[in-house]
């Protein structure tokens, strides 16, 4: 029988001659195996299936899904109360009939009177969270009309709704766990009942009740509209500390996009369509490291990605292979929707949004619209004082990573735009405009933002000056121009 080779088997040619010559010396062959071994990463292809190793993208994916998730927090309470009615119940057979001996005042109770109270308040737990995820869904939907949709998340992370929800749902499999225990009858001495247990199912209805009253106090209070704007300012201020957390010294530096010169740019495309939720830095960084290349980024946080459209390029003297471009789209976490913990953009979004949708004319509530201005006056604020342009990522001397920003000039144009251009006649909106970018430019030390803001005045002044409704109204506006531009000039 001849042993012939295949094209797998080249590279192992030494390793398969002493099996030849078996083979010439009559010994039976060997058993011949389909190569299913993974090719070598030059070997790649675009096609080949994606490591199952999670990357870092990917967890941090999941834990922005889960705590944001509405049922996540609900079924840890649910596990939570289970392993508690099993601990008492256990408690219960070590201790028997001691604690109704001891105390009968409080654990003086037959196996009927326990079922009869378990039944009773797993009943009415699972009455009281249908009512509870019903008024949820109300408030969602109120919201949702009356703001914008973009807020919703915002009430689906409440930590106060999924506590409420997890209490009921979890006083009900409490009850449920400690009734299948309970055996016998009144007067059976053979039967089993859970005195602690049931007694500590009596005191969790209590609570279940206190939880009632707290939620239907907090869903009235937080679809309030200062509650919403406050809710989102305080999520944007957070991140605007931990993204941008350096304050501006002189003027910034704009990052050379074409830094690496020499070098061949290869572009990386997403693996899936979706909104750039977060972008590992450090693992760009380990990346770049490992590979000897530099990595540009081609997208800013928030921006929309799809399989067609590049979100890296990596700058190197040879095409890298096909798995490590997999590896490298996979820092970028991509879903359906933004989130607030690295976009600032986002938080400034979803105050522009519910600014627009109180001055449209179906709800035409200018105090709503002022009050999300207030807030986006103090963002604008906050970031006229901090350094936002990226910084190029460095490994000693060695450029590795050229990262991507909004840059200050494109969240004043998303601050301001879109509410200028809905609130045309508005002297009051108008007037908070000019007084905002004054405030923010007496915060800014930049020459170059304060440009930028100068030019946003003189828009907003141009759009109010041909709006006004009234005379009394211009002067208002001429006003305001007079005491922005004195405090300018000093």
């Amino acid at each position: 029988m001849r042993c012939g080779r295949s094209v797998i088997d080249l590279p192992r040619r030494r390793a398969a001659r002493p099996r030849t010559r078996a083979c010439r010396r009559g010994r039976a062959p060997p058993l011949r195996v389909p190569c299913t071994a993974a090719p070598r990463p030059s070997m790649c292809l675009r096609g080949d299936p994606v490591p199952t190793r999670l990357s870092s993208a990917t967890l941090s994916k999941l834990a922005i899904s889960l705590r944001s998730s509405f049922w996540f927090l609900p079924a840890c309470i649910v596990l939570a109360s289970i392993v508690l009615a099993l601990g008492l119940v256990a408690l219960d057979h070590r201790l028997g009939s001691a604690p109704g001996e001891y105390w009968p005042w409080m654990f003086a109770v037959g196996a009927d009177g326990a079922r009869e109270l378990m039944a009773t308040v797993a009943g009415s737990m699972v009455t009281v969270a249908g009512v509870v995820f019903s008024i949820t869904i109300v408030a969602l939907a109120q919201t949702s009309t009356q703001y914008t949709s973009r807020v919703l998340r915002n009430f689906m992370r409440d930590r106060g709704n999924q506590v409420v929800l997890g209490v009921f749902l979890g006083v009900f499999a409490y009850c449920l766990c400690v009734m299948r225990t309970i055996t016998g009858s009144d007067g059976d001495a053979e039967g089993f009942v859970p005195l602690v247990a049931a007694t500590a199912g009596l005191l969790l209805a209590l609570v279940a009740v206190a939880f009632l009253v707290f939620f239907i106090h907090h869903v009235a209070a937080s679809i309030q509209s200062g509650a919403i704007t406050h809710g989102i300012a305080v999520d944007t201020l957070d991140t605007i500390d931990t993204v941008f957390p350096d304050a501006l010294v002189g003027e910034e530096t704009p990052l050379d996009r074409d830094a690496g010169g020499g070098l061949h740019w290869y572009p990386v495309h997403a693996t899936h369509m979706g909104y750039v939720e977060r972008v590992q830095y450090q693992a760009l960084l380990e990346f770049a490291r490992e590979h000897d290349v530099v990595v540009r980024m081609e997208c800013h946080l928030g921006d929309f990605a799809g399989p067609d459209l590049a979100v890296a390029s990596i700058g190197a003297q040879r095409p890298p292979d096909a798995q490590a471009m997999r590896r490298l789209a996979g820092l970028f976490a991509i879903d359906s929707y933004r989130t607030i913990e690295q976009d600032v953009a986002f938080g400034i979004r979803q105050l522009v949004d519910v600014a627009l949708k109180a001055l449209s004319p179906a709800i035409n509530d200018t105090t709503t619209a002022a009050t999300s201005l207030d807030y986006l006056s103090l963002i604008l604020r906050r970031l006229a004082g901090r350094h936002i342009e990226p910084r190029p990522m460095r490994d000693g001397d060695i450029l590795r990573v050229l990262p991507a920003g909004p840059g200050f000039e494109r969240l004043l144009g998303l601050t301001f735009d879109q509410i200028l251009e809905n609130a045309h006649g508005n002297t009051t909106m108008l007037l908070q405009m000019l007084r905002a970018i004054a405030q923010a430019r007496r915060v800014t030390g930049s020459p170059r933002r304060r440009r930028l803001l100068d030019h946003k005045r003189e828009m907003v002044a141009e759009v109010a000056r041909r709006t006004a409704s009234c005379s009394d109204a211009r002067q208002r506006i001429e006003a305001q121009l007079a005491g922005d531009a004195h405090l300018a000039g000093g």
